[in-house]
């Protein structure tokens, strides 16, 4: 009995050490974010503003084209979700359910391919896309994401597609509904929380990634957030409150997208891995 008392008190211990290694960077964040500008310098930090700052909230989106950064990362991320999971929803269905030779070897190269770090391709892709003129526009980045994020999204959805009994499929054949009416009708219903789950990814990667986002868009006007956020610091001032705040607002509606959707979120990904 004390055995088991004194294992459940070292599992609480290790998941509150755990927790706060993962909550305290969003911390400092938010507390360097307030700070007044004489005491971001303080050596050593001080673990709590002296007085609450809004002052670089302000400059974030006064001084700087923030909310057009934001506007850029929100058209690229949402087209690229959608793009992907429109895509992979037709393509993992039919990895599903069709039968053909090389099923497995499609899934394992889309698998493998997405295990490729960004910077072994970035090369390649950018003399793609400056022959394309397709560089500094909205739709080089948003078909660089699709392609990056699809080779996942197809595995998760095509494991989630395999859980969903086919009894269902063959009652509507009997039926005379035709494939493409069952699959929108009936298959899309019952796979909305692996397909939830899988934009929801698409999304944060989307939103999140920094390296094609930096050698595509040249320009000001069209780098997204991260790019954004990375070029506040001048020649001869580096504004630690100004970026604190600006990746709040950046990470905040994440964190907040996360917390509300987490069952849906859960349950999707837990009913995609039943079966391999």
């Amino acid at each position: 009995m004390r055995k088991s008392k004194l294992s459940t008190i070292v599992f609480y211990i290790c998941v509150a050490i755990f927790m706060i290694i993962i909550v305290f960077p969003f911390y400092w964040q938010i507390i360097t974010s307030l700070k007044p500008p004489e005491q971001l310098w303080d050596i050593p930090p001080g673990w709590w503003p002296s007085r609450f700052y809004l002052g670089s909230y302000i400059a974030a989106f006064t001084q700087r084209p923030f909310l057009t950064y934001l506007k850029n990362s929100a058209i690229v991320a949402i087209s690229t979700t959608a793009f992907a999971v429109f895509v992979t929803s037709f393509a993992g269905y039919a990895l599903a359910r069709l039968h053909f030779k090389g099923k497995n070897a499609i899934l394992a190269l889309a698998l493998s391919v997405s295990m490729f770090p960004g910077i072994a391709i970035v090369s390649p892709l950018f003399l793609m896309m400056k022959q394309w003129n397709l560089l500094n526009s909205y739709v080089g980045l948003i078909l660089t994401y699709t392609t990056i994020t699809i080779p996942l999204s197809m595995w998760n959805l095509t494991t989630f597609f395999r859980t969903i009994p086919a009894d269902m499929e063959e009652a509507a054949k009997v039926d005379g509904a035709s494939p493409f009416y069952t699959f929108i009708r009936i298959i899309l219903p019952l796979a909305a929380p692996g397909i939830f789950t899988t934009a929801i990814l698409v999304f944060i990667a989307a939103w999140n990634e920094f390296l094609f986002a930096l050698t595509f868009n040249t320009k000001d006007a069209l780098r997204t957030v991260p790019v954004g956020i990375a070029m506040f610091p001048g020649e001869y001032t580096l504004p630690w409150g100004d970026i604190s705040a600006a990746s709040v607002v950046v990470v905040l509606p994440l964190i907040i997208m996360v917390l509300l959707f987490q069952q849906r979120i859960v349950s999707g990904l837990t009913a995609g891995a039943v079966k391999g």
